[in-house]
C-alpha cells in the first residue's frame, strides 16, 4: 500500500472548532440560571456539553489514526450494527418527548438514529464506489435506496420523522454520481401540491395542474410517446392532489398537523403549539443588528423559548448577537459545505467522494431545515444545527462523519 503524504485539511477543522466553540458560547447562555457555577458543573447544561466537546476531541484523535481503508472494508458490519441499534429501541429503547429513540445507561441517554447516518453514509458509498456501480440502472437505483431507506423506516414509527427526513439527503450523492434528476423533480412536486392542497384545496391544484400540463403539451406537441407519460403524470398528480386531505389527518399526528397549519398560516396558536416558533421569532427579530450583547438576551434570560439550547439554539445567536452574528454563523457553514464540496470533487476513489458528498448533504439538510424551522417557515420536527445544538449523541456522529472524511482525504492518494 503506497500512502499518501498530503495531511489533514486544516481549513475544515478550523472551521469545525470555530462552530463547536460559537456553539458552545451560546448554549451556555441559553441554559444560564441566576447563579451561574463552573462550566463543567455536570448537573448544568453547559457543563455536560464542554465534557462533550472535550471527549470529541478525544473522538477525533482515535478517527484520525485508523486507516482509511478501515472505514470502507468495514463499512457493511458498520452499516448492520447501526440497523440492529436502532431497532433494539422498540425492546430497550427509552420514550423522550413522545418518541422511543434513546438508550439509556448509566444515566447517559443516546440516540442511535444520530450514528445511523454514518454507517449508511458508509454503506452507499461502499456500494456505489467498491463495484463502480452505474446508478443508471435501475437495479442498481432500487439498490441504493433500499440501503438509505431501510433505516429511515426503522426510525419512522419510533416516531421520529425528523431523524427519518435527514435520509433524503442522500439523494445528493446519487444526483451527483449520475442519477436522473426526475426523481428530485418528483419529489419537489409531491412536495408542491402537498403544500399547495392543503392552502387551496384539491380542486384549485387539479385546475393549476391542467393548465401546466397544457402548456409543457404544447411545447412538445410533436413527441407522441411524451402525451402518453404526460397523461399518466396528470392522473397520478390529480389522484395525488385528493387523497392529501386523508394523507394529512390519517398518517400525521395531531401535533403534526398543528404544527403545519400554524407554519401555513392555516391556525393561529402563539400560546400553544405554536408557542416555540413565536417566541424564538421574537428573540431573533428582537436582536437587531447586532444583538443585545452576550447573555444578555432578555428572551433567553427569561426561558421563553423552550429547550432553547437544543433544536432552537440560533435563536440564541440572533437575539443576543444580531444580524451580524446570525450571517457570521450562516457563513461559517456555506464556507464549510463550499471546502467539503471542493475536498469530495478532487478524490480519487468513488468511495471517498460518495461520503464526501453523502457528509455535505447531510449537514446541508440539518442547517436548511433547522434554520427555517427556528424562523417559523419550517413546521418543528426536532432537527439539531450541526456541531452547535445542545446534546452528545448529535456532537458525536456529526464529529465523526466530519473526520472520517477528513482521514479519508488525508489518503486520497493510496492506492489499497
Amino acid at each position: 500500500m503506497l500512502k499518501s503524504s498530503v495531511g489533514f485539511d486544516w481549513i475544515t477543522i478550523l472551521i469545525y472548532l470555530i462552530l463547536v466553540s460559537f456553539g458552545w458560547i451560546n448554549i451556555y447562555s441559553a441554559s444560564l440560571g441566576d447563579n451561574p457555577s463552573s462550566i463543567f458543573d455536570f448537573s448544568e447544561v453547559y457543563g455536560k456539553q464542554a465534557v462533550w466537546i472535550l471527549l470529541s476531541f478525544a473522538m477525533i484523535v482515535v478517527l484520525l489514526s485508523i486507516e482509511a481503508r478501515f472505514y470502507m472494508r468495514f463499512s457493511s458490519v458498520i452499516y448492520i450494527i447501526s440497523l440492529i441499534s436502532i431497532l433494539g429501541l422498540f425492546i430497550f429503547g427509552k420514550t423522550i418527548n413522545g418518541a422511543t429513540s434513546w438508550y439509556v445507561i448509566g444515566g447517559i441517554s443516546v440516540q442511535p438514529a444520530e450514528f445511523a447516518k454514518v454507517a449508511t453514509a458508509l454503506a452507499l458509498a461502499k456500494y456505489l464506489g467498491d463495484i463502480q456501480t452505474i446508478i443508471k440502472d435501475f437495479s442498481n437505483q432500487v439498490k441504493a435506496f433500499l440501503i438509505i431507506a431501510l433505516p429511515a423506516l426503522i426510525i419512522l414509527p419510533q416516531p421520529d420523522a425528523g431523524s427519518a427526513m435527514v435520509y433524503s439527503a442522500f439523494l445528493f450523492p446519487l444526483y451527483r454520481e449520475g442519477l436522473s434528476g426526475i426523481y428530485l423533480a418528483t419529489g419537489f412536486t409531491a412536495i408542491a401540491i402537498f403544500v399547495f392542497t392543503l392552502l387551496f384545496g384539491p380542486l384549485y391544484v387539479a385546475i393549476a395542474v391542467g393548465i401546466i400540463s397544457l402548456l409543457i403539451s404544447f411545447q412538445k406537441r410533436r413527441n407522441r410517446p411524451h402525451f402518453l407519460f404526460l397523461f399518466i403524470g396528470i392522473c397520478t398528480a390529480i389522484g395525488y392532489s385528493y387523497s392529501v386531505d386523508y394523507i394529512f389527518e390519517n398518517v400525521f399526528e395531531q401535533r403534526h398537523r398543528d404544527r403545519f397549519n400554524i407554519v401555513l398560516g392555516q391556525e393561529v396558536d402563539p400560546r400553544g403549539i405554536g408557542y416555540n416558533t413565536n417566541q424564538s421569532e421574537i428573540a431573533i427579530g428582537s436582536g437587531g443588528w447586532l444583538g443585545k450583547g452576550w447573555t444578555e438576551g432578555t428572551q433567553t434570560k427569561g426561558q421563553f423559548v423552550p429547550e432553547q439550547h437544543t433544536d432552537y439554539i440560533f435563536s440564541t445567536v440572533g437575539e443576543e448577537w444580531g444580524f451580524l452574528g446570525t450571517s457570521l454563523v450562516i457563513l461559517l457553514f456555506v464556507l464549510l459545505m463550499l471546502r467539503l464540496l471542493f475536498l469530495a470533487e478532487r478524490q480519487k476513489s468513488m468511495f471517498h467522494r460518495v461520503y464526501g458528498y453523502s457528509v455535505v448533504g447531510i449537514i446541508f439538510l440539518h442547517f436548511l431545515v433547522n434554520i427555517a424551522m427556528v424562523i417559523g417557515i419550517f413546521p418543528t420536527v426536532g432537527i439539531p444545527l450541526p456541531f452547535f445544538s445542545y446534546g452528545g449523541s448529535g456532537l458525536w456522529s456529526f464529529t465523526i462523519l466530519l473526520f472520517i472524511f477528513i482521514k479519508l482525504d488525508a489518503e486520497r492518494m493510496s492506492y489499497w
